[in-house]
């Protein structure tokens, strides 16, 4: 890693939003990687349910410390490779290696034994995968000043990301195949192994072609070591309870609550509904399917949404082109009951382009628009900018909805009258399982629409505190 230089903060070069982009394809995999071979824990492996989901849950509550810190640290470091770039690169190597060791596991082994092993694996890989993402995320806040620019980058760094979705769903396939692996637990090691490679390449890109904020006039940060540790956490805690105050950022980590959540709490239920509904509850004849659903909507969101987003933030602003994708979106889901079709499977494609703006505008939008709010926070509390730590707050909100939604979709489940042990669902269970898939992302999103309404850090305001904040450092 050379040394970072000043460099032209408003338009950002292709070669580092492709790094960046290469950065978030890592995000997106690691995370999408891990949850596919989740499943495997109970086929492969043999694990009783109630354990593997204590080894799904416990390691987010240490997630949730985590990344806060490691934010705190990031913002504060002082060295001649920049604030984010060695974290970066050091902790893309670690998520390659503890990734690929995470799932080394054999069926042969007692339950205890794996329950252990995987557990403080996964501890290690958190906090490798800590060490690597929260800083990344703070990089990609600082990039660039231009409230536009922002919006560009992040929307190229999102369709970057989505080739993680249009891969992931078929891992499903390729550990089951038989004709592959001689069997799924030798199918989740071997391919956890590209899996972490893949990453430890991809995940330094960043670190070696992006280039940081310039560090000369970055005053006021904190001396990290063990000695101040005490006065470091303190400082850490006032931190978090300014940027609590931080209206616009509250109402961007509400909306993304909302809408994420909502998601992610029907998720599952496609898979189901095209099993049991579609396909009268034969997974022969269902196939493929749900992992071309899968698929399809990452494709949609690559490269119809995203763009469409992102010329929308340009020309209406990010407010207004988050309320009109959210809207679209709406329509995506209630669409979802004619597109759901017995008679004719193909159909289940026509709700996706109009779904796909939920998701791909929340991520696009958000991104670009926290960046525009840390700019904020240094002109209200100073020095020391705090993008780590904005990114470490807002990604532990979506960790956050991710987890709740898993269990209040299994709740949904339940309330429904689903029964996993049966082959078929009733018509009954049925129906009131494509009204939840249908309602509860839409009810959702509709708040964040109301959360979202009176966000008031326009593109004007953006520029009057751009300008203002270069005053104050001297800059030209």
């Amino acid at each position: 890693m050379s040394q970072p230089t000043a460099v032209n903060r408003t338009h950002i070069p292709a070669l580092q939003k492709a790094a960046f982009g290469a950065g978030h394809l890592v995000n997106n995999l690691l995370p999408g990687a891990l949850g596919v071979f989740m499943f495997f824990l109970l086929t492969a492996f043999g694990m009783d349910p109630v354990l593997a989901g204590l080894l799904g849950g416990l390691p987010r509550f240490y997630d949730a410390i985590t990344d806060p810190v490691m934010g705190f640290i990031s913002d504060n470091t002082k060295s001649r490779f920049g604030r984010r770039r060695p974290y970066i690169f050091v902790g893309a190597i670690l998520c390659g290696i503890l990734f690929a060791a995470l799932w080394q596991l054999n069926p042969e082994n007692s339950q205890l034994y794996n329950f252990w092993y995987f557990l403080l694996m996964s501890l290690a890989y958190l906090t490798a995968n800590t060490i690597f993402s929260t800083p990344l995320i703070g990089l990609g806040y600082e990039m660039s000043s231009d409230y536009n620019e922002r919006t560009r980058l992040m929307a190229f760094s999102q369709v970057i990301g989505q080739f993680a979705w249009i891969i992931v769903p078929w891992f499903w396939v390729l550990i089951a195949n038989p004709n592959l692996f001689e069997s799924q637990a030798v199918g989740v090691r071997r391919l956890s192994v590209i899996v972490g490679l893949s990453c430890t390449l991809l995940g330094i890109l960043p670190a070696l072609f992006c280039r940081e904020m310039n560090q000369t006039n970055l005053t006021n940060r904190a001396e990290l070591s063990l000695r101040n540790i005490a006065a470091n956490l303190k400082e850490l805690f006032r931190n978090i309870v300014k940027i609590s105050k931080n209206k616009p950022f509250m109402r961007l980590c509400g909306a993304t609550f909302l809408v994420f959540n909502g998601f992610q709490m029907v998720a599952s239920f496609s898979y189901f509904i095209i099993v049991f509904y579609m396909f009268k509850g034969d997974y022969g004849l269902a196939g493929n399917w749900p992992a071309w659903f899968s698929t399809i909507s990452a494709i949609a969101t690559a490269f119809l949404v995203i763009p469409i987003i992102s010329w929308m933030a340009t020309h209406l602003g990010k407010r207004k082109a988050f309320v009109i994708a959210t809207v679209i979106s709406i329509f995506g889901y209630a669409l979802k009951w004619y597109g759901f079709n017995p008679d004719n499977p193909w159909l289940m494609f026509m709700p996706i382009p109009l779904m796909s703006f939920g998701i791909g505008g929340l991520f696009t939008l958000m991104m670009s628009m926290t960046a525009d709010v840390c700019d904020l926070d240094e002109l209200y509390n100073g020095m020391p900018r705090k993008e780590g730590t904005f990114g470490a707050i807002y990604w532990w909100m979506v960790k956050l909805g991710q987890a709740l939604a898993l269990v209040l979709g299994g709740v949904v489940l339940k309330v429904v009258g689903f029964d996993q042990n049966a082959s078929q669902q009733t018509v009954e269970t049925i129906t009131r399982l494509r009204l939840a898939d249908i309602i509860i992302p839409a009810s959702t999103a509709a708040l964040a629409i109301w959360v979202m309404w009176k966000y008031d850090l326009t593109e004007e305001k953006a520029r009057a505190i751009k300008e203002e904040l270069v005053a104050r450092r001297g800059e030209l």
